[in-house]
């Protein structure tokens, strides 16, 4: 289970089951049994999606184009590079407000490299 896994390992597995996808040898057994999924639109030049829950999964992220984008700072428009995020996910098995510290939590991680030890390290 991925709760049980350090992240060095779970990017382990990702890279392996993303190599058998590419090269069409994925087990479906590989493809049954996950909660969460996380899809990239934005490989293909995506700017905005909505995310289409797995049953029975009960979320998905989406990662969109990572890509320069005006954004407001100190009341001035600045180039900022983003990676806009999308989650979905089932109200009746996580809660709004759990989700939203979820992705808030994500992008500091993904925002600081700081952020990114700390939680590292939390995993020992």
């Amino acid at each position: 289970m991925a709760d049980q896994k350090s992240v060095f390992d779970i990017a382990a597995e990702i890279k392996t089951l993303a190599e058998a996808a590419r090269n069409r040898s994925l087990d479906l057994a590989d493809l049954k049994g996950g909660t969460f999924s996380i899809t990239n639109v934005g490989v293909l030049g995506g700017e905005g999606a909505t995310p289409i829950i797995n049953y029975p999964e009960v979320a998905i992220l989406a990662t969109m184009r990572i890509a320069d984008r005006a954004r407001a700072a100190g009341g001035r428009a600045v180039v900022r590079t983003t990676l806009p995020l999308c989650l979905s996910f089932d109200h009746r098995v996580i809660d709004g407000a759990e989700a939203a510290r979820f992705v808030t939590d994500l992008k500091k991680v993904l925002e600081d490299g700081a952020a990114l030890e700390t939680a590292l390290e939390a995993e020992g």
